[in-house]
């Protein structure tokens, strides 16, 4: 762990943990006077979700997408105080609206100072926690939990062990002169430790089944069994995990007594907007570029077309992932060509977009018989994309006079070592191009290459719809007539 001048860096969630208030109890007896009682976890995150609700204060900061679908089952799952498992594809945020449960909990809570598990000072659950609190009374000392460390992850592996989910025997312990039937002798793992807290699974069919035997008991009764221990610990976790149909029926499955303690299965999807789709490139993507809405339109229409594509593999489906690695290489291969032509600011445009099929081609499934293929078939769905976004944008717009200046001899080169000046001052000033840049949100005085990434799209659009052809000429493409 890592520390920094305001506060503590929790690697779990990646936010910095703020320094304990000063203000807050620091022994039982401080913390009874203060009217603090024991709540379970379940308990706290219902009463922190309804206060939000009825406040109309943001829940899910960062979700997008979901709000008429998944997180009303979530909210009703939560609410009920059941253990959730989520099922979907890949790429579809499951973790990051796990990880959002944490913003439920409340931001401090009071554990005993040195337990192994984080009980509270008002009920410890371990021997060792209950003979200090019998001996100390109302001096045992408190300390303070902030609500990003409640929260722990687990990737599922095959080779994920009991002990490391529930614990085992600590031969340390025994060395020191503890008895083997001494609790004190355990190491507890990780379900344990995260006693009043969260625990995520990532990934849970990818536990062997012996393993998901290990929860049976942590979900249902409570306890632990490690080694012919019956340890009765009042664990007070909630479980939550996410899993993928595909692994949920073939590489692995949740077993039947498992899935049964679970209250809630919850179905994600991807996303069906366009509208959220550019709205989650532009609040998860790092751009090293300037990259137009418009340019985003066409990698949103280009990523929904995927989805339904009957040459792409919809059981391994199309992650988020995807869109945002598309968008990233599209401000990438702005930026060489920047660096190329000595433009700036770099700005995309259609061009560039040409960089996504080579390079992204290896995060898509296909299905069999069109090994081979796989290129032809994302550029064909690129350029469908762009035909839409282009009919949309510039729907009503009359391009037939750019399409006579370069039938008349006006022709248009573009490409990675064109610069977004030379492409402009290949066509002759036409109110159409104001028009074609209005529509894209490009104003007279903006750089020239926003300009030329919307005349571009006017272009490309009329080459996809036959009115021009475009040819490779000396290591540059020219639209023409």
């Amino acid at each position: 762990m890592a520390f920094e001048n305001r506060g503590r860096v929790c690697n779990v969630v990646d936010v910095t943990i703020p320094d304990v208030p000063k203000n807050l109890p620091r022994t039982v007896g401080e913390l009874r006077a203060a009217g603090y009682q024991p709540r379970s976890v379940k308990a706290e995150i219902r009463e922190n979700l309804l206060a939000a609700l009825r406040s109309g204060q943001p829940v899910w900061p960062g979700i997008v997408g979901f709000e008429d679908t998944v997180l009303p089952r979530l909210e009703r799952a939560l609410l009920a105080g059941h253990d959730v498992v989520l099922l979907g594809e890949r790429g579809q945020g499951k973790t990051r609206l796990l990880r959002s449960l944490v913003s439920l909990l409340d931001e401090w809570t009071p554990v005993i100072a040195g337990s192994e598990l984080g009980e509270h000072p008002l009920a410890p659950i371990t021997p060792a926690s209950r003979r200090r609190a019998a001996e100390l009374g109302d001096d045992l000392p408190v300390a303070w939990r902030h609500r990003s460390e409640r929260y722990t992850e687990k990737l599922a592996t095959p080779d994920t062990s009991v002990g490391d989910l529930v614990g085992d025997v600590d031969p340390v312990k025994v060395a020191e002169g503890r008895s083997l039937g001494d609790p004190e002798t355990i190491h507890y793992g990780l379900v344990p430790r995260a006693h009043r807290g969260i625990v995520a699974i990532n990934e849970l069919p990818d536990l062997a089944e012996r393993i998901q035997v290990a929860l049976l008991n942590v979900m249902e009764e409570r306890d632990i069994q490690i080694r012919g221990y019956t340890l009765r610990l009042p664990l007070d976790v909630l479980l939550v995990a996410t899993a993928n149909p595909e692994d949920y029926t073939n590489r692995g499955r949740i077993i039947t007594p498992l899935k049964d303690r679970f209250g809630a299965e919850i179905r994600t999807h991807y996303l069906d907007d366009i509208e959220h789709e550019i709205a989650l490139i532009r609040q998860e993507a790092e751009l090293v570029a300037e990259v137009g809405d418009h340019l985003l339109e066409v990698l949103a229409r280009f990523v929904a077309s995927l989805r339904e594509s009957t040459a792409i593999d919809q059981r391994s489906g199309v992650s988020a992932r995807f869109t945002i690695a598309a968008a990233e290489t599209v401000a990438a291969a702005a930026l060489r060509r920047a660096a190329l032509t000595g433009e700036q600011p770099a700005v995309a445009r259609p061009v560039d977009l040409e960089a996504v099929p080579p390079v992204l081609r290896g995060k898509l499934e296909f299905e069999a018989g069109e090994e081979g293929r796989e290129e032809e078939i994302l550029t064909h769905l690129l350029r469908r994309a762009i035909a839409i976004t282009a009919r949309v944008r510039l729907a009503g717009l009359n391009l037939q006079p750019l399409v006579e200046t370069v039938s008349g001899g006006h022709q248009v080169p573009t490409g990675e070592r064109v610069s977004a000046q030379e492409l402009l001052t290949a066509l002759p000033e036409l109110p159409v191009l104001h028009e074609v840049a209005a529509r894209l949100g490009v104003r007279p005085e903006d750089p020239p290459g926003r300009i030329a990434s919307a005349v571009e799209l006017a272009l490309e659009s009329l080459y996809l719809n036959r009115k021009l052809s475009k040819d490779a000429i000396d290591n540059r493409v020219v639209y023409r007539s």
